[in-house]
């Protein structure tokens, strides 16, 4: 059999993935496991490395391929964007419903397409001869933003339109952010300490904006699409649910929950019935909407302002309530990030009784000026976990206490840590601390560090529900028989268990500093603090200056390394440890390597390489004299981002620090 050019497979292969994504984004009824999927796009990237004239601008390798924009450009709506009216009880839609019909001066019985509103964020986007050339924001309606380079990484927006599509159709969608994502990617952020959103409106809404769309590559939005505006050469059909319909057969994501429904009393039920699911949705709503189906009633009803007579939001109530702040709380995170925690009168808010809501950290407790005893607005979505919105000032007693931050951990009574200009403060207990036990264990066991092998997540899980681990040195007291008992896990399993720790035990003072866990002490910075102390010893005893003279060291991190080994239970672990045999040979202080191409040169990196793992490029860099550190300052010389690069990539943009995709990277490396 004859084997296909390049050209006829990456066509091939291009076809294949957005049949694949449209199985997977739109149907939501996958036909290929992830592997297979990651197959055939690393093959087509491959024939495209090859062969950069074989790309493209519709190829699924494109979606996150353009530089980032200096500015975001205006685009002309061809077709407004409407805004709609709302009614907010059912006596304002059956006057809607009053008026459409003396309009059309019938009696009949209006059938209407009826959905969710979606709290998201409404765009166009515009096809010609079923490729997307444009994505833009709704803006004032006439004019909106062109952030097309954003919208590309959107898997569910088909870059072309499945079977014959029009020379030109401008399709209306609304770009939004499940909860589940929203949740994740605030979680994240209160973990680096950088600033949380308010909402998954707020939040989806900022990530579309951004000039880089690496940003938007990471996060966790989809889009349903609703309408249409400019239609070319395709004639409508008689309704909006056909159109609908249509748009599916696309390949364009349309809400499930679309229904048509026959006058006002359907319309009714549909917003009861929206109502009972609308807290197990994996996504926001505030609201259903309805519009005449027949597209002939709606070009006679025409517009009232820049609102359509055809259509209106029913809005659901608002998940707000006023409450009393009764005393904060803080919780302990695995990452020993203290989160403050309002304990509430209880008040019933959307749905449910609410007792506790977060104040996610201390700049927020300060931001609202939160004191105890206040009277708070509290807000609850879907499953987010309820937050104090804001304090009612007017109604704050005398006796209101502002909340203070503890000195101590409430978990572990370890001292608590918040450096100058950062919303977290931390536990510095990480070794004993319970609340940051399973993070330590993992990273304690990581390859890197103390590398043994088969302690994965779900062992430490059972180690910790059956209590058989409170620190890292309790690992190397587990016998055979208590492994063994574990779910899963047979003889041979805990005996290999028991050897991976008992090889362990022979390891290297730089990767037993770095194992440990140290607040931004990576490997690099493990092995320059090993090199110039030589004992743990010296390195226990040493003071923030002594430690600031190991080379690449500054103020932040010496005064991370002193408060680790200030604290008793830290020391404990590490003695402990070493009581249990964990040794490493005797080694002189000796100076840094100083030479080499990379010398003096600072990299961080971030997301995931094609090429070669984290781990590697870190060695490559080191074998060149370079240095990797974990968090990007002023001193980085150069960030290196691979996909999915997370808020690294978005702080080395705001300090200006020069920024390497892998090919650029490799090309440094070679040269």
């Amino acid at each position: 059999m004859t084997k296909p050019s390049p050209a006829a497979r990456a066509e091939d292969l291009r076809r294949q993935l957005e049949h694949h994504n449209y199985r997977y984004y739109v149907l939501d009824d996958p036909e290929v496991s992830d592997a297979e999927y990651d197959r055939l796009l690393n093959e087509l990237k491959q024939i495209e490395a090859e062969s950069p004239d074989l790309i493209t601008p519709d190829s699924p390798t494109q979606r996150v391929g353009a530089t980032p924009v200096s500015e975001l450009q205006e685009a002309v709506h061809t077709t407004p964007m409407l805004s709609l009216d709302n009614a907010f009880t059912d006596e304002d839609l059956i006057n809607f419903d009053r008026r459409v019909r003396e309009r059309l001066e019938t009696e009949k019985v209006i059938e209407y397409v009826a959905e969710t509103k979606l709290d998201g964020l409404a765009m166009s986007f515009r096809y010609e001869n079923g490729k997307l050339v444009r994505a833009a924001t709704r803006g004032d309606g006439m004019k909106g933003e062109d952030v097309t380079h954003n919208i590309r990484t959107i898997k569910a927006v088909p870059m072309q339109l499945r079977g014959k599509a029009p020379d030109v159709i401008d399709v209306r969608g609304e770009v939004f952010m499940s909860i589940a994502g929203f949740k994740a990617m605030n979680q994240r952020a209160l973990e680096k300490g950088e600033k949380v959103k308010v909402n998954p409106r707020n939040a989806a809404a900022g990530i579309v904006r951004q000039h880089d769309p690496r940003m938007a590559a990471n996060a966790p939005l989809d889009v349903f699409f609703y309408g249409v505006g400019e239609s070319g050469n395709w004639k409508l059909p008689a309704t909006h649910s056909e159109m609908l319909e249509q748009l599916r057969e696309w390949g364009l994501k349309v809400s499930p929950l679309t229904k048509v429904v026959q006058g006002v009393e359907g319309c009714l039920q549909y917003y009861r019935d929206i109502g009972e699911k609308r807290e197990s949705l994996k996504y926001e709503i505030d609201g259903v909407v309805y519009k005449v189906n027949r597209f002939a009633q709606q070009r006679e009803l025409g517009f009232v302002s820049r609102a359509p007579r055809w259509a209106i939001a029913h809005k659901f109530p608002a998940h707000e309530e006023n409450t009393i702040l009764r005393d904060v709380e803080f919780q302990v995170g695995r990452t020993g990030a203290l989160t403050p925690v309002a304990r509430l009168e209880p008040v019933f808010v959307g749905g449910v009784t609410v007792s506790n809501a977060t104040l996610h950290n201390m700049d927020e407790v300060q931001r609202k000026d939160v004191h105890i005893g206040d009277t708070v607005v509290i807000r609850r979505a879907g499953d987010v976990i309820p937050e104090v919105v804001k304090v009612v000032l007017e109604r704050r007693p005398k006796n209101a206490r502002p909340v203070v931050l503890p000195e101590k951990c409430p978990i572990c009574g370890s001292a608590v840590e918040r450096e100058d200009g950062e919303a977290v403060a931390r536990c510095t207990g990480s070794l004993s601390c319970a609340a940051q036990l399973k993070g330590a264990l993992l990273h304690f066991a990581g390859r890197r560090a103390m590398d043994i092998d088969g302690l994965g997540e779900k062992i430490v899980d059972q180690l910790l529900t059956e209590g058989l681990v409170h620190s890292p040195a309790d690992l190397y007291k587990l016998t055979v028989d208590q492994f063994a008992n574990l779910e899963r896990l047979g003889e041979k399993s805990a005996k290999n268990l028991v050897s991976a720790l008992e090889k362990s035990k022979k390891t290297t003072l730089a990767r037993f500093l770095y194992a440990v866990g140290i607040r931004d002490v990576g490997e690099s910075t493990a092995t320059a603090l090993a090199n110039h102390f030589a004992s743990i010893e010296a390195l226990q005893d040493a003071n923030e200056a002594a430690i600031q003279e190991v080379p690449d060291v500054g103020p932040v991190v010496a005064a991370h390394v002193y408060t680790f080994f200030q604290q008793p239970h830290n020391r404990e672990v590490i003695q402990a440890l070493r009581d249990l045999g964990v040794h490493w040979p005797a080694q002189k202080a000796r100076a840094a390597p100083t030479e080499g191409p990379l010398t003096g040169k600072t990299f961080v990196l971030t997301g995931t390489l094609e090429s070669m793992s984290r781990d590697d490029a870190g060695d490559r860099i080191s074998a060149l004299g370079g240095k990797v550190t974990g968090s990007v300052s002023k001193k980085t010389n150069y960030v290196v981002a691979g996909s999915e690069a997370g808020s690294k990539l978005t702080k080395a943009q705001e300090l200006g620090v020069e920024i390497l995709d892998e090919a650029a990277f490799l090309k440094l490396l070679e040269s």
